[in-house]
């Protein structure tokens, strides 16, 4: 199962980039052999600013994937939970699962409720940079939980 994070803007050089990076390229790494991945990241620019058309510009990005989208009024999962979900996900057959993140003022509420499900990382505010490598660490500590690797809650 392909694994997309999908999100608003491009983040320059900068630390929450590398972040975003190590963990995509080690989810991919660890996630082969458990027919996960690759883990890429896509970045995507509106023309025009607000929501609506910043999901105009993600949707190309989302056809045919199975879209979680990282919404403030979704589901937190504890990590175990999260790592559960992706194997289920990949267990029923879902070809491409896709993390969608919007912009600075969050994502078209419509484009949320079109969405499978909705993933929120706490009650806390996130800068959307910060929420990518949030994101990419959670996938990769879920691909290394559903590898049965040592996990520090155990």
């Amino acid at each position: 199962m392909r694994i997309s994070i999908v999100a608003v803007g491009r983040l320059a050089r900068s630390p929450e980039a590398d972040l975003v990076k190590l963990y995509a390229d080690r989810a991919t790494a660890a996630g082969r052999a458990l027919g996960l991945g690759p883990v890429e990241v896509m970045e995507v620019e509106s023309r025009k600013p607000g929501k609506a058309p910043e999901a105009e510009a993600l949707r190309p990005h989302l056809a045919g994937a199975y879209v979680i989208a990282c919404d403030e009024r979704g589901q937190a999962l504890a990590s175990r939970k999260f790592a559960a979900e992706i194997g289920r996900l990949r267990d029923d057959g879902v070809r491409r699962l896709a993390f969608v993140i919007g912009g600075a003022d969050g994502l078209d509420p419509a484009l949320v409720e079109a969405a499978d499900a909705r993933l929120a990382f706490g009650p806390q505010t996130w800068p959307h940079a910060l929420a990518r490598a949030m994101l990419a660490e959670q996938v990769y500590r879920a691909v290394t939980i559903l590898a049965g690797g040592p996990y520090h809650r155990d």
